[in-house]
């Protein structure tokens, strides 16, 4: 049987510190994300390199739930890391997020879920 440990919480900002589908990259550790607050208030936060190209996706574009690589146009899921058009056909991690207080927090596990507080 193995055992994981608990992942790590990192504060990565202020709630504030997020403008509307505008994604910032942040660094947890060694594993860089991209964060993004929708227009919902919802907080997401995906690996920040595309599938398929190998480039920032916090360099990209938020459109319809979904951010879109600035190089080939592939997008992926908010919420799932799901690719929904070509040429990417492989998913990028979803990390957990949560906000306490104004905080928001990235967990520096890829485990494609949300954490709800």
């Amino acid at each position: 049987m193995t055992r994981h440990s608990e992942p790590e919480w990192h504060a990565v900002g202020s709630l504030a510190d997020f403008e509307e589908d505008k994604p910032e990259r942040c660094e947890l550790g060694d594993i860089t994300v991209m964060v993004v607050k929708t227009a919902d208030g919802e907080v997401h936060a995906l690996h920040d390199m595309c599938s398929h190209a190998e480039v920032p996706l916090s360099e990209g574009e938020i459109v319809d739930g979904e951010i879109e690589c600035w190089l080939h146009g592939s997008t992926f899921s908010l919420t799932t890391g799901k690719p929904s058009c070509l040429p990417a056909v492989d998913p990028v991690p979803v990390y957990p997020t949560k906000i306490e207080g104004d905080i928001v927090y990235v967990a520096d596990r890829d485990n494609s879920k949300r954490v709800e507080l």
